[in-house]
């Protein structure tokens, strides 16, 4: 690992590896995030389901690939979701050849960080995700930037697998658009026709792995605590891991 990822998820390239007092710093904050309910990332939003949803799938899986900032936190999200089968963090938007972390982390590679959803459509839909992904993982309304992130590698944006994909989720942000769920306009791309590659595994499960890092802390574990409040009937709390599934064929 070359860059640390702590520093490369506090929002400036210029910051690489942060001094002792900086890690010092974010250690009692994220502390005082801990035990200050107040202090937390505002509730996420009740949202409307999408008027239309993927129909007549019959397969044991299908797959969906979002990006909302920092993979980590998307990643640990839909690690919660009940009949989520796999997820897996990586990049979308670029070509082979630059989907790699040091690379992305430019800005200059077309690349987001994304992750690959493996479901099972019997047990949930793709609307339902994309709801858990409105609403949940990221903030919709930012463009190419979530919380203290930026960059276009940072952008919010939909990989569908399937042209029903891409026609559910053009239809859902023009429902939500037209609710007036927000206080700005969804700037969420739609992006058809592009790779996913998988990242590096020590970005794998790093929720998990890391439950007191402090980026974790402060902006991650707050949205599985939404998701566990908005969607309770979606929330499993042992996390589906790609170690796991990795070990298990």
């Amino acid at each position: 690992m070359n860059r640390p990822p702590l520093a490369a998820h506090i929002g400036s390239s210029a910051v690489r590896r942060p001094g002792l007092r900086v890690l010092a710093a974010l250690a009692v904050l994220a502390a005082l995030i801990l035990t200050l309910p107040q202090l937390r990332a505002e509730p996420a939003p009740v949202i409307p389901a999408p008027a239309a949803d993927e129909t007549g799938l019959e397969g044991p899986s299908a797959t969906a690939v979002f990006a909302g900032g920092c993979f980590w936190g998307v990643q640990g999200v839909f690690q919660h979701v009940d009949g989520v089968l796999n997820a897996v963090s990586g990049y979308a938007g670029g070509a082979a050849s630059s989907a790699h972390y040091d690379d992305v982390g430019s800005g200059n590679t077309g690349h987001a960080e994304a992750v690959q959803i493996t479901y099972d459509p019997q047990r949930i839909t793709y609307g339902r995700l994309l709801q858990i992904y409105f609403s949940v993982a990221h903030d919709p309304t930012q463009v190419n930037r979530q919380g203290p992130d930026r960059g276009t590698q940072y952008r919010s944006a939909i990989f569908p697998t399937t042209q029903e994909q891409g026609q559910i989720a053009k239809g859902y942000i023009a429902q939500l658009n037209q609710a007036h769920v927000y206080g700005a306009p969804i700037a969420t791309r739609i992006e058809p026709g592009k790779t996913f590659y998988p990242a590096e595994a020590y970005h794998q499960d790093f929720l998990a792995r890391n439950p007191s890092h402090p980026y974790i802390v402060i902006h991650d574990l707050p949205k599985v605590a939404e998701l566990r409040r908005v969607f309770p009937e979606a929330y499993r709390a042992k996390p589906v891991l790609v170690s796991a599934v990795a070990a298990a064929k």
